[in-house]
């Protein structure tokens, strides 16, 4: 029985593939339809045009068979059209649910990615809120909403005030720090050497702390 359910499973699983093979179908009706229509039409008779003359005998102008016949098959073959018709609304509507349903899936995959990442990351202590261009700060790829999570050997743990990073940054003049902030939710790391250049301080950016 189970097996029986699986097969089933397989089975009701719509492709873009069975669409395509359904329009066929229903395109290969229409044109019969169409064929039985030329008959009917090449006979003078059309779908409804009476088949026996004024007193009643069956007309003897006609192809009596082959109207009767054309007109069997057309019935036939629009109860198909509208039968095939309803199969392909079916099978598209399971095809956008299928794809809206792995939309929601991969939507809801990458939310909790996120989310796990944001829960991961250490709350930042600090946010910089100016960079001065041609500054190392500008140089080390610093921008103006980046939070701090680390600045040297400051961290998140041990921050107390800005002097944690103003005594790391005047210890650290000419050696590289490595600076750790989170931008758009995600971590970024950087190298920053404090150092002189043409504006004021050894980094060229404001550093404000975040209150919590």
């Amino acid at each position: 029985m189970k097996m029986t359910e699986e097969n089933s499973s397989e089975k009701s699983e719509i492709s873009m593939k069975d669409v395509t093979n359904l329009v066929k179908k229903k395109d290969d009706i229409e044109e019969q339809i169409k064929a039985y229509y030329d008959v009917l039409e090449d006979q003078g008779v059309g779908v409804e045009g009476p088949l026996v003359d004024e007193e009643g005998f069956p007309r003897a102008d006609v192809n009596l068979y082959q109207i009767r016949a054309a007109r069997h098959d057309i019935s036939c073959l629009q109860n198909d059209h509208k039968a095939i018709m309803v199969e392909i609304e079916e099978a598209l509507h399971k095809l956008h649910a299928r794809e809206k349903a792995k939309r929601e899936q991969d939507e809801a995959g990458a939310r909790g990615d996120a989310m796990e990442l944001q829960v991961t990351l250490p709350p930042p202590f600090a946010r910089v809120d100016a960079v001065t261009q041609g500054s190392p700060a500008c140089g080390a790829g610093l921008r103006v909403g980046d939070e701090v999570i680390e600045f040297g050997s400051v961290n998140t743990g041990n921050f107390q005030n800005l002097q944690n990073i103003a005594s790391v940054v005047q210890h650290s003049e000419g050696k590289p720090l490595r600076v750790s902030v989170i931008r758009a939710g995600q971590k970024a790391q950087m190298s920053l050497t404090p150092q002189r250049w043409s504006g004021r301080g050894l980094l060229g950016c404001n550093i404000v702390p975040i209150h919590r």
